[in-house]
């Protein structure tokens, strides 16, 4: 199945996955070479932390592994206005404007104004312009946001 993402969204899966098996295969490595080195494993607590760290670590590393060779980069298509994925739309609601970037749902990261297009905002959004009003139903009912540019 494919991920979409965006190409800055690649290249940060493709970082992270570089630095965890380069660098932080290392330093936990060291990390239970140093532990080992202390003797009795059984009763050894950073010998422990270590390893939890190594399975945590090549953990994410199988999933980012699998997003990465499963990712689909989406290029915005610079002759279509619409909203769409790789999108920034300026909304205005209950008084308040927004920003928001429309990402794949790898890439999502609500704190940086960034909703995956499988979101309900992000969904209604998606084939939106400037000057159209989309409706999103939300658990506390529904809210209309006024799409103000799409860039």
């Amino acid at each position: 199945m494919s991920r979409l993402v965006t190409k800055e969204g690649l290249e940060k899966l493709t970082q992270e996955f570089d630095e965890r098996t380069t660098m932080t295969r290392q330093e936990i490595a060291k990390s239970i070479k140093e532990a080992k080195e202390q003797g009795d494993l059984s009763e050894n607590a950073e010998y422990s932390s270590a390893k939890e760290r190594q399975t945590e670590n090549e953990t994410r590393i199988a999933e980012l592994e699998a997003m990465i060779k499963d990712a689909k980069v989406v290029k915005k298509d610079k002759n279509d206005d619409s909203a769409q994925i790789g999108s920034r739309v300026n909304v205005k609601t209950n008084g308040k404007e927004y920003t928001f970037e429309i990402v794949g749902s790898n890439e999502a990261n609500p704190a940086q104004q960034k909703i995956s297009n499988e979101s309900p905002i992000g969904k209604a959004l998606i084939g939106s312009n400037a000057g159209d009003n989309v409706d999103v139903e939300t658990p506390g009912g529904t809210v209309r946001y006024d799409i103000v540019s799409v860039s």
